[in-house]
């Protein structure tokens, strides 16, 4: 088997994130980074898309998720995220961090980061 790693970083969007009434009303700014591993054997001998993830698909299905949404917590964004990526097929092992900057007073930012592969897959780094 072939593996290819992937990344999708600083994915800049707007969500409805946070535990404030201020931040239930208003959407704030969030960077998602997203790695995720498959494998490729198929996809590096057929040069086909078919036969790979489709990053660009993934991120538009990323981006309407994280706009409809409206979670209290990073770390409930963070797991669906990771779900949704989980969902396809080739996908063995993902990992998503979502940075809130401004967040805290003094801080450039807040991330909640988490990973998982598929049952039996363990961590692939």
């Amino acid at each position: 088997m072939t593996q290819a790693t992937v990344y999708i970083e600083d994915l800049r969007l707007k969500a409805i994130v946070g535990t404030n009434d201020w931040e239930r009303e208003k959407q704030q700014d969030i960077i998602i980074n997203i790695c995720f591993r498959y494998d490729a054997t198929e996809a590096a001998e057929n040069d086909a898309i078919e036969a790979a993830v489709d990053y660009k698909a993934l991120k538009r299905e990323v981006i309407a998720f994280v706009e409809s949404s409206g979670f209290f917590l990073l770390e409930r964004l963070c797991r669906d995220i990771l779900n949704l990526i989980l969902e396809k097929e080739r996908v063995l092992w993902a990992r998503v961090r979502i940075d809130k900057p401004n967040a805290l007073r003094y801080a450039k930012s807040v991330a909640v980061e988490m990973e998982r592969g598929r049952s039996g897959q363990g961590r692939h780094e």
